[in-house]
């Protein structure tokens, strides 16, 4: 078997004696889609804030590929492969859906490569599959600012997929959004797993159910339980503390 994408295992992360992580140990195999669900406080925000860099855990092991993560900055993090979508869209209302793109493509950011900056066939190609993948080939010209609060969303991710991440982060991609609009995004998130690993924290159910992927379901900073959404949604210790409320 391959090694891993993402590996954490016996992560804590302790807060002024608060256990915001609590032991956690979780695998993210290549290409894999996984959802992650629980509680409010049961750890989810920390645990994508430790892999990103933002946080860092008190005891534990987390790797991305052979990368010691907890040795690593956001920055340098973010060039290995690790992209993340906070629930609330960042991009620039006041430039096209293009120009968004334009602007996330992976590409060399110093002062002269700047400068010396062409759109070439090859960017502008990528761009163009790239709105097309997430549903927003038609908006191409359309100021960001006008979008439907879906299309935005899928605007981000566009915008991740433009900086070829081996890694995604989601996070509540679907809050707000319409029926149809979150049927879309559960689509797209199942499109484009398997290119890469995307990670999903959410709390729509349906939603999760849509993905038809392992679901991992975190509790006072712990792994409770883990397997299909038919498992975990039958198992009486989810039910307790987190569906039965």
């Amino acid at each position: 078997m391959s090694e891993p994408v993402l590996y954490l295992d016996g992560v804590s992360v302790v807060f002024d004696g608060f256990r915001a992580l609590n032991n956690l140990s979780l695998i993210v195999d290549a290409g894999e889609l996984r959802a992650i669900i629980g509680p409010n406080g049961a750890g989810k925000t920390t645990m994508m804030d430790v892999i990103t860099g933002k946080t860092r855990p008190t005891a534990g092991v987390v790797r991305f590929r052979e990368h010691d993560l907890t040795r690593l900055d956001e920055a340098t993090i973010a060039n290995l492969g690790i992209g993340r979508k906070f629930q609330k869209p960042t991009m620039f209302d006041a430039l096209t859906v293009f120009e968004n793109l334009e602007l996330a493509l992976k590409a060399p950011r110093g002062p002269f490569a700047c400068l010396r900056w062409v759109l070439d066939r090859t960017a502008r190609g990528k761009i163009e599959a790239t709105m097309e993948e997430v549903g927003l080939g038609a908006r191409a010209h359309d100021r960001a600012a006008i979008l439907s609060h879906g299309q935005r969303q899928w605007l981000e991710i566009g915008m991740l997929l433009m900086q070829d991440p081996e890694l995604l982060l989601v996070d509540e991609p679907v809050a707000g959004m319409t029926d149809q609009e979150t049927e879309h995004t559960a689509a797209l998130l199942v499109r484009i797993a398997g290119k890469r690993s995307v990670v999903v924290v959410e709390h729509d159910l349906e939603f999760v159910r849509a993905l038809g992927s392992k679901v991992t379901v975190l509790c006072e900073g712990t792994m409770l339980s883990e397997g299909s959404i038919d498992h975990v949604q039958n198992d009486p210790r989810v039910i307790e503390v987190y569906l039965g409320r």
